[in-house]
């Protein structure tokens, strides 16, 4: 199955007290990049980010947006700035044995002076951190690739249903080349010189329907018709693959047209062509 290199996936779950939200989106590109969004004190696991697409995603421009919530879930610890407690107990009973005042100096009191007690964060693991993200992640990515495999089978049935088209007209081709093959044969010979050798006129002849005949175009384009089926059997990457096999396509086509000059032949070349390029469009979004 081929897969289409658009697509959205997301993800949420709250792992550890932080709710982590990962999205995905792809366009298509000629080769894989990767673009990741997410805060910057977060960002030691960027690149375990970027690996865990690329082993998923081999083509396309994909962008990777991931936020963070930790409100109500932070780890906060609580200290004792010593020397500066100690600076006002010693303060404050200096103050009480100068003045003759009682020494009511308790804890309610020193915690209220500014910086005595310390509320700071705990420090985040981030080797843990790192996991919970990557975790959301492969659920964000398993969404993302379902939705690619949907559009890569719509993308298949229409590029299949255009090759079918293809080997019809084809058909019609090789229906009717050979009559104008004969056609043009016996024109050619009755403008040549009737004086002329009748070998002679044989071989050129034969030389001119060897010119216009297409039996060996029509063939290689049943050939690749017969690849291009192939290709998309086997699923995987195969875009760029399918990209190189439909500018065979075309110059099969081109081909023929040049060699012949007959109106119904030239009307199913134009009705070839247009359906190779139908499948050009669709094989540019194939990843």
């Amino acid at each position: 199955m081929v897969k289409s290199m658009t697509g959205y996936g997301r993800a949420e779950d709250t792992l550890n007290g932080c709710t982590i939200t990962v999205e995905l989106r792809s366009v298509n590109n000629r080769y894989l990049d990767c673009n990741v969004r997410m805060p910057r004190l977060y960002l030691f696991a960027e690149e375990t980010i970027k690996s865990r697409v690329q082993n998923t995603i081999s083509r396309g421009k994909v962008d990777v947006f991931v936020t963070l919530d930790s409100t109500g879930g932070e780890q906060v610890q609580v200290s004792v700035n010593q020397p500066l407690a100690d600076g006002y107990y010693a303060a404050l009973t200096q103050l009480a044995e100068r003045y003759g005042l009682s020494k009511d100096i308790s804890v309610s009191l020193l915690s209220r002076f500014p910086d005595v007690l310390l509320a700071e964060k705990a420090e985040e693991d981030v080797e843990q951190r790192a996991q919970d993200i990557c975790s959301v992640l492969d659920r964000a990515l398993a969404d993302f690739d379902q939705m690619r495999t949907r559009e890569g089978a719509r993308l298949e049935t229409d590029v299949l249903s255009r090759a079918a088209r293809i080997e019809e007209l084809v058909g019609k081709v090789e229906e009717r080349s050979p009559q104008t093959v004969a056609e043009d044969r016996a024109k050619l010979e009755a403008r040549m010189n009737t004086q002329l050798d009748p070998a002679r006129i044989l071989t050129e002849a034969a030389i001119f329907a060897d010119k216009v005949a297409v039996d060996e175009e029509t063939v290689r384009l049943r050939s690749h018709i017969g690849q291009l089926r192939h290709m998309l059997e086997q699923g995987g990457a195969t875009g760029r693959k399918l990209d190189f096999l439909i500018q065979e396509f075309n110059r099969e086509a081109n081909t023929i047209g040049s060699k012949c000059s007959d109106i119904d032949i030239a009307r199913h070349v134009v009705d070839i062509k247009a359906e190779i390029e139908k499948i050009r469009e669709q094989v540019q979004n194939i990843e």
